[in-house]
């Protein structure tokens, strides 16, 4: 085959440390927004984020070029210093070292589309904690609880 094609779709989970409320509804929009620029400007497609107070998730469509921690680690370095230059009330935002990082098939990405615009009524019912023990079981990734918080 002459010619190399690629698509690898990736659903992307992390929070802030300690699970701390700080994305609040006014930032929210412009955090996103935000990490629609450093997705893009690592030759990535965001397709959606949107989380909660304390986690977000993303769908991202990766390059060949860049690894994935690569790209979350620019996304977090990035906007969390963006977060601190927006307010005093975010002097102390930072994410978790940690991330999940969960492969999506096409066929798919409907559900995870959805799954993720309905994050804010999900955790009405369920704290992310329980959500992503429950993302580790479904893709039987096996873990340490002691070391998947901070």
């Amino acid at each position: 085959m002459p010619q190399s094609l690629y698509k690898l779709l990736a659903h992307i989970v992390f929070s802030t440390k300690h699970r701390a409320d700080l994305i609040t509804p006014e930032i929210e929009h412009e955090l996103f927004g935000y990490i629609h620029g450093i997705v893009e400007n690592n030759g990535a497609k965001l397709m959606i984020a949107n989380g909660t107070t304390n986690h977000i998730h993303l769908l991202v469509s990766l390059p060949k070029k860049i690894d994935l921690s690569e790209l979350i680690g620019d996304i977090k370095r990035n906007s969390s210093s963006w977060m601190k230059e927006q307010d005093t009330k975010f002097a102390d935002f930072y994410w978790q070292k940690g991330y999940g990082a969960f492969s999506v098939g096409q066929s798919q990405v409907d559900v995870v589309m959805n799954y993720i615009k309905q994050q804010k009524h999900h955790h009405a019912k369920q704290d992310f904690q329980d959500e992503y023990r429950s993302f580790l079981q479904q893709c039987e990734i096996e873990y340490d609880e002691r070391y998947v918080w901070d």
